[in-house]
């Protein structure tokens, strides 16, 4: 066969893929479209319902939330990146899915290689708390008590590798401070603590902690973000406040099966934005601490590379490990 014979037939194949990829997208779906999401009661539960519940109207079609909790998120991603690429199993988590290879020495599956990113759906900002009887009422404040006291000032966080954990270490690598962790078995156990007086600081999710700095159990001195927080817009952020450049945003998207087609995959982006676009949804989004954000597909994949390029750098400077 010519190279141009062979030419020809490639491209008249590649046609017909299209062709039929695209007459199956207008037929999907065709049966309920399952979404793997972590343990029931989190951040990412809540946001795995609501989006199941806006997006059944338009695909025409139930969306179960599938429950999956443990191993930092690696029982999801495990799941959905081995089933088929068909649009009907989905996964909605956090960075823990794509940091896992850089806190752990056996992951199942390539965050890159083996997931097609849908949307980016929510945000959540972290802010740093720090009890009452810690003499600080700046971000600057308190990176000059960090270095007059190395190694005095405690914080607590949750599972390794958490937003809260990450939040605290790139502080930590920035500010040349050394403050040292409190591990505990959950966020919440971890802000209790803080308000016993058990720690002095923390790097929590700006919701769960919003209506203790209202009551004024906890001090606010930053917001994580690199512009502030809807929920407290006249708190500054880390940046402006003494630690020009720093950032960390808890980021929690959708991602499907690799070699998911393109036409399914840009219509559940369309079709998911649509819903964290109401202003309905948007609200509730914002009554527990997270702002919805609804991206492209190839807006969520810069977001995930760009995180694997920074934490990744930051995890391993560090020393961070999860245990396998």
């Amino acid at each position: 066969m010519s190279l141009l014979r062979f030419v020809e037939r490639m491209i008249f194949i590649s046609m017909i893929v299209s062709v039929s990829g695209a007459a199956y997208a207008q037929n999907y779906p065709s049966k309920p479209v399952r979404l793997v999401a972590a343990g029931v009661g989190g951040g990412s539960d809540f946001a795995a319902r609501l989006i199941a519940q806006g997006l059944a109207a338009p695909l025409g079609q139930q969306v179960i939330v599938d429950n999956r909790p443990g191993a930092g998120g690696l029982i999801a991603g495990e799941i959905v990146a081995k089933a088929p690429p068909d649009g009907y199993t989905l996964l909605l988590h956090g960075s823990a899915i794509w940091l896992a290879p850089f806190l752990r020495d056996h992951v199942a599956y390539d965050p890159v290689r083996d997931f097609a990113p849908v949307t980016l759906a929510v945000s959540s900002t972290n802010v740093i708390v720090v009890h009452p009887s810690v003499p600080v009422r700046s971000v600057q404040q308190l990176i000059a008590l960090a270095k007059a006291k190395p190694g005095e000032l405690n914080y607590g966080s949750g599972s390794v590798g958490s937003g809260a954990h990450l939040a605290a270490e790139l502080f930590k690598s920035m500010a040349g401070v050394d403050i040292v962790r409190i591990p505990y078995k959950g966020g919440g156990l971890a802000v209790n603590a803080l308000i016993g007086g058990q720690l002095h600081l923390m790097f929590p999710v700006v919701g769960s902690v919003l209506a203790h700095i209202k009551s004024g159990k906890l001090r606010a001195l930053a917001a994580t973000s690199a512009q502030p927080s809807a929920l407290l817009p006249d708190l500054p952020t880390v940046a402006s406040a003494g630690l020009p450049g720093y950032e960390s945003v808890s980021i929690f998207g959708i991602l499907a099966p690799s070699k998911t087609s393109k036409a399914i995959v840009n219509r559940l982006s369309q079709e998911i934005a649509r819903v964290l676009n109401r202003a309905d949804v948007r609200e509730k989004f914002l009554n527990v601490g997270t702002e919805a954000v609804g991206s492209s597909p190839a807006q969520f994949e810069a977001a995930i590379k760009s995180e694997m390029t920074r934490l990744g750098k930051l995890i391993k400077e560090a020393g961070i490990r999860a245990a396998n």
